[in-house]
């Protein structure tokens, strides 16, 4: 099935994890993690924790997995790869996989198999499974254009700053229909803007500076917590200035920092996002999106 377009697919876009940073909380958002169905592939955007039964929740068919792309290595991003493929494969995966990301992704998928060695023999061989091992292709990200043996869909792969990780990459699909941009995790990084010149959905990370202080507040890490968000991510007003200077027809903001803490209502991110001309969607798990509500 894989590289197969899947036309009974509509163009939509779901997010399934909002939030930034790995941790999780009673009641609160999950890390990050989407689903954007363009062009009549489907395609798993980072994932983080959660994002299996977000997929479920969303109607996915976990046997029916296509692509999947993970823009860098932080665990918030990464952390559910290997039990998202797993638990595909249980439920019946027969075809190929492929997998896109940064160079440490390689090391990542072989050590997930050999942490799961044993019960991976033991149900090719009890079940009849074919075996998992064979049915994940893992590619690396590198610039430019995402080689796909199906030309509905274009892929392109853009670093950006995110220190100190040196390989995290936005990506951009664009269909003959639309065209939706990932930021990734990213400082304030003005040639992104050129990257989703004219796109239809452009997804941020986003981030409120009354946010950083409020974690620095409740960390014990906190002088050493702050000095990374400021330097790694992106100031809601900024996102703005990115989401303008591109043109985007829609703006998500996404990898919320912070998501989960009380007191940071849908009114103060629309108020840091003003600027933006266009209209500003907050994320939020399960947001769904689909092509004509975003054109």
């Amino acid at each position: 099935m894989s590289g197969t377009k899947l036309p009974e697919l509509q163009d939509r876009l779901v997010i399934l994890g909002s939030k930034g940073g790995p941790a999780i909380r009673s009641g609160g958002p999950s890390p990050t993690s989407s689903l954007l169905e363009i062009g009549g592939r489907r395609c798993v955007v980072d994932c983080g924790l959660g994002v299996t039964r977000g997929l479920v929740e969303a109607g996915v068919v976990l046997k029916q997995l296509d692509l999947v792309f993970i823009t860098h290595m932080h665990s918030d991003h990464v952390l559910e790869l290997g039990p998202l493929l797993h638990t595909a494969w249980t439920t019946g995966l027969s075809s190929t996989v492929k997998v896109y990301g940064p160079a440490d992704l390689m090391e990542y998928w072989d050590g997930f198999l050999a942490s799961m060695r044993h019960d991976i023999d033991l149900r090719i061989e009890d079940e009849g499974r074919p075996d998992l091992r064979e049915l994940v292709e893992i590619h690396l990200l590198k610039e430019g254009e995402v080689a796909l043996e199906d030309g509905t869909l274009n892929v392109k792969a853009f670093k950006v700053d995110h220190p100190p990780v040196d390989d995290c990459f936005a990506v951009r699909f664009e269909s003959e229909d639309w065209s939706v941009v990932f930021s990734a995790d990213t400082t304030y990084f003005p040639p992104l803007a050129d990257f989703a010149k004219g796109c239809d959905l452009l997804v941020h990370e986003a981030m409120l500076a009354r946010g950083v202080d409020k974690i620095v507040e409740i960390t014990g890490n906190g002088d050493r917590l702050r000095q990374h968000l400021l330097a790694s991510h992106t100031m809601a007003p900024d996102v703005a200035k990115i989401a303008e200077e591109a043109g985007a027809g829609r703006l998500v903001l996404n990898h919320l920092i912070p998501a989960d803490l009380p007191g940071f209502e849908h009114a103060e991110w629309i108020e840091a996002t003003k600027t933006f001309s266009g209209e500003t969607i907050v994320g939020h798990d399960g947001l769904t999106i689909t092509r004509k509500q975003s054109q």
